[in-house]
């Protein structure tokens, strides 16, 4: 009997359970599959794969049809010279076609399509890192407004009860009516202070569902995402040095690729097939030809220098940056810690003013019971308890979202 009203139990409560409450997890994965900017990156590496083996092929004989036919009729000894078109002309051949390189060539060709793939697969990590901070940033403040509204409810609750209890003393002329009106105006400040409240979650829990790429209008509630403080790792491994680095190995490329255009280029040709004028036995124009070509670079005014000196221009462009950035982000952790170590201190020294608070309310309200308090101490002390909470919601939202900041660098 007891097992069966146990199961019984259990039914009830997952029928009248609340909505199913989503986590932070549920935004955040929603927001990276969603993300147009993150499908336009995959979309990058598959172009640049297919233009790697694009330039594999240019780099492989080319064959090619080739047909060549005309007519430069004569008429009336009008026309062209017949030394120059003799009179006409008809070809069908087959050509192939090839560029000589040097693996070290080819090689550094095929480096910089490496490099702007690792680029772009360093460039989504950087987006993909901020999506999560923007979106766990509003999940945080999205989440405050919860903390807010519920606490705010709780106060409605609280203060009309002690509207009826003030209401029943006052007509019993132990308060006076001015005093419950002051009361009054209070309890009715806290209902309108709670229906804003509840405009403002709504509109911050769309704000979620928006940058998250969740079509939803319902609101549900929201776990706390409970962030704790991730290990930092060097940041010369972080994905934000790494871009630096890439930039570096991108200026080294072009430098290579410069050094390539100043090389001996040779191009292979072949062809075969008929070609004739007509003119002299034509059944007997089947033939084939070879030839080599080949460009020595010898004087450009000096452009390859000119080159050089603008890779050297960026090198240098490219190393201030990073110094300055690895400056910034140095700086910006100590803060961060200091601003999170400052916001606990303040927190726990908030949380003992509440419990005095609360203690101080608890005896007022027997007090209350009897008339031995002025009304307008109760509300004193009612309203001290409010702004104390409010102040704690406050800087634990604000406690998340510096951890959330220092996740951000530490991934």
């Amino acid at each position: 009997m007891k097992r069966l009203l146990s199961i019984i139990g259990c039914l009830v409560i997952v029928v009248f359970s609340p909505a199913q409450e989503k986590n932070l997890d549920y935004f955040v994965n929603q927001g990276l599959a969603n993300s147009p900017l993150l499908k336009d990156y995959q979309s990058q590496l598959q172009l640049l794969s297919l233009d790697s083996q694009i330039m594999r092929a240019s780099l492989r004989p080319q064959v090619n049809g080739i047909s060549n036919n005309s007519y430069a009729p004569v008429i009336g000894g009008w026309g062209y010279d017949d030394v120059l078109t003799n009179g006409q002309q008809v070809s069908a051949m087959v050509g192939v076609s090839k560029s000589l390189i040097s693996n070290k060539s080819l090689a550094t060709q095929i480096a910089g399509l490496g490099i702007q793939s690792q680029s772009a697969v360093n460039a989504s990590k950087i987006s993909e890192q901020d999506l999560k901070k923007l979106i766990t940033d509003q999940y945080i403040v999205t989440f405050g407004g919860q903390l807010q509204l519920d606490f705010s409810r709780h106060i409605n609750d609280l203060l009309q009860k002690e509207d009826s209890l003030l209401r029943k003393l006052t007509q019993d002329n132990v308060y006076k009516q001015t005093d419950y009106l002051a009361f009054a105006v209070l309890l009715q400040q806290q209902l309108l202070n709670t229906s804003q409240l509840e405009i403002q979650y709504n509109f911050d829990f769309g704000t979620l569902n928006y940058l998250a790429g969740v079509v939803d209008t319902l609101t549900v509630r929201l776990t706390d995402p409970r962030l704790n403080t991730t290990a930092y790792r060097d940041f010369a491994n972080s994905v934000f040095y790494r871009q630096f680095i890439l930039d570096s190995l991108k200026l080294a490329n072009d430098k290579a690729l410069i050094d390539i255009n100043y090389r001996p280029k040779i191009n292979l040709s072949a062809d075969a097939g008929y070609n004739s004028s007509l003119v002299y036995k034509a059944y007997r124009n089947f033939g084939s030809s070879i030839g080599v070509n080949i460009a020595i670079p010898i004087y450009d005014g000096k452009q390859r220098k000119m080159q050089y000196s603008k890779i050297d221009i960026q090198e240098r462009t490219r190393t201030g940056k990073r110094d300055f950035f690895t400056h910034q982000h140095d700086q910006q952790l100590i803060q961060l810690e200091q601003q999170l170590r400052s916001t606990d201190k303040l927190i726990d020294q908030i949380n003992k003013q509440i419990a005095y608070t609360e203690t101080l309310i608890t005896v007022n309200e027997k007090l209350l019971a009897t008339g031995d308090i002025r009304l307008i101490d109760f509300i004193l002390a009612l309203s001290n308890y409010f702004t104390a909470k409010n102040l704690v919601t406050q800087n634990y939202i604000s406690r998340l979202k510096i951890i959330n900041q220092l996740n951000y660098w530490a991934r």
